[in-house]
C-alpha cells in the first residue's frame, strides 16, 4: 500500500509538472510601465482596472481555472506533505512514509536538537534541516599546532636592530630646521620700472 501511495504522488507531481508549463507567468499591473511597481502578483481591485475586469489585450489574473491536480496540492517538491513541528513531542505524529517535518522558525537552538534527535529516531525527514560537521581537534591537528613557529613577542621585537630594516628611499626633500622656519623668507626683488623723467632724457638723447 505503501509503495501504491508513494507512486501516486510521484504521478501527481509530474501532472503538476506538465500542467504548470502551460500556466502563464501572472504578472502585477502596471509593473511594465512604472519600475516602482514590481513583478510580484497582486490582485487588481481599482474600479476601471482593464485586468480586473479581463479586457482582451490585457495580461491574464489569476483564477481557479488554473488549479493543478488535485492529487498534488499541499505537496512539497520531494513528495512529502509538509507539516510543521514546534517541539520533540509532535514528531512521533508525523508519518516517515508520506509527511516529513518542519521546524518552525520560533524554535531555539536547544529544543531544535532535541527534534532532530528525536526525528533520527523515528527516521523523519527534516526539510529545514543541513547536518553540519562538529569541528572536532584530532590528535594531529594538535601536532601540528603545536610544530608551527611561535610568534614574537613585543620585547623580541624592539630588540631588532635597526640596521637590519631595510632603508627607506629619499625622495630628494631636504630636512628644515626649526631656525629656518621661524626666519621670515626674503621676497625675490622684482626690476623697478624706469620713471617718465628717464624716459623723456632717454629720448632727448636720441633726437
Amino acid at each position: 500500500m505503501a509503495e501504491r501511495k508513494a507512486s501516486l504522488r510521484q504521478k501527481a507531481l509530474k501532472a503538476r509538472k506538465r500542467v504548470k508549463k502551460k500556466k502563464p507567468d501572472f504578472v502585477r499591473g502596471e509593473s511594465w510601465r512604472y519600475v516602482k511597481v514590481k513583478e510580484s502578483w497582486r490582485r487588481p481591485r481599482g474600479l476601471d482596472n482593464k485586468m480586473r475586469r479581463k479586457i482582451k489585450g490585457w495580461p491574464p489574473t489569476v483564477s481557479t481555472g488554473y488549479k493543478g491536480p488535485k492529487g498534488s496540492r499541499g505537496l512539497h517538491p520531494s513528495g512529502y506533505r509538509e507539516v510543521l513541528v514546534h517541539n520533540a513531542k509532535e514528531i512521533s505524529k508525523v508519518d516517515p512514509k508520506s509527511e516529513a517535518a518542519r521546524i518552525a522558525h520560533t524554535v531555539g537552538k536547544k529544543k531544535r536538537t532535541q527534534i532532530i534527535a528525536e526525528a533520527k529516531k523515528h527516521e523523519v525527514f527534516i526539510l529545514n534541516f543541513t547536518p553540519v560537521e562538529e569541528l572536532v581537534e584530532t590528535e594531529e591537528e594538535t601536532e601540528e599546532a603545536e610544530e608551527k613557529p611561535k610568534k614574537p613577542t613585543a620585547e623580541e621585537k624592539k630588540s631588532v636592530k635597526k640596521e637590519e630594516k631595510p632603508k627607506r628611499r629619499s625622495l630628494g626633500r631636504r630636512k628644515v630646521s626649526q631656525k629656518e622656519m621661524k626666519s621670515p623668507v626674503k621676497k625675490a626683488e622684482k626690476p623697478k620700472k624706469p620713471s617718465k623723467k628717464a624716459k623723456a632724457e632717454k629720448g632727448a638723447e636720441k633726437q
